[in-house]
């Protein structure tokens, strides 16, 4: 074997060693890096949170954009009103609107001051979750957070509400709702908006297929949440595995 064959052998040996090494790497690494991007929009979040509920009146200016220091552009009393009354909206239509459609925004959170699309958050402490909330459960928003399904409630503690949210299983690179399998009855999820930070408990678990949108609906006097994910049907096909919790206070 001449010199210059060998070399060439060496150099693609090494070549696939050290891709193999950033496969094998990728996943974890990719996940980790997902988990700091959300826990860096969900720590903005939170100061935009306590900045625009600042009652002080020498709370200072905003003077970087898109971040806490422009929360005072955040219009919360409109936000608000406009999500309790879109909340309203539904009573009358669930049942008869296109619950197939879950793709399209609740509302234009621009319109409000909200820049980054970020409704709020979502955290299950049982299976240590915190992912922010966009509105419209589309492929884009479904591959950064956790989607509001267009046409059910939104988070707000209000009666004959069931806010549904959708995340993603097995996508390539993150976690989103990959454990919700693991939740238990009781366990606690909240959803913090702009404004306040709501409670839920899980009271069932259950899968249903694709053409079933029954458990999307408002129940009469009832605060709901339900979260949904893709799951196996073991025919090449995918259910939706359901999580439903519920706001008693």
């Amino acid at each position: 074997m001449n010199k210059i064959l060998k070399r060439t052998l060496i150099i693609f040996a090494c070549l696939l060693l050290v891709t193999g090494i950033a496969l094998v790497l990728y996943q974890p690494v990719s996940v980790e890096l997902g988990k700091m991007e959300a826990k860096s929009i969900i720590e903005e979040f939170d100061k935009t949170y306590k900045a625009v509920n600042n009652k002080k009146k020498n709370t200072p200016k905003p003077k970087r954009k898109g971040s806490a220091s422009s929360a005072m552009n955040v219009d919360v009393k409109a936000l608000k009103k406009a999500s309790v009354k879109y909340n309203k909206s539904l009573l009358d239509n669930q049942g008869t609107v296109d619950t197939s459609d879950y793709s399209k925004a609740a509302l234009n959170l621009g319109k409000y001051g909200v820049t980054n699309g970020v409704f709020g958050y979502i955290s299950a402490p049982a299976i240590n979750m915190s992912l922010p909330i966009y509105l419209g459960a589309n492929n884009s928003l479904m591959s950064i957070g956790a989607a509001h399904m267009c046409n059910t409630s939104l988070p707000v503690n209000m009666e004959d509400t069931n806010c549904c949210i959708a995340g993603h299983t097995g996508y390539r690179g993150r976690v989103f709702f990959d454990n919700l399998r693991q939740m238990s009855v009781g366990d606690e999820i909240k959803v913090k908006n702009y404004w306040q930070t709501v409670k839920y408990n899980v009271i069932d678990t259950k899968i249903i297929t694709d053409k079933q949108s029954e458990d999307f609906y408002i129940k009469k006097g009832k605060k709901l949440l339900t979260l949904m994910t893709c799951v196996s049907n073991n025919k090449g096909g995918f259910d939706r595995f359901l999580v439903i919790c519920e706001n008693k206070h």
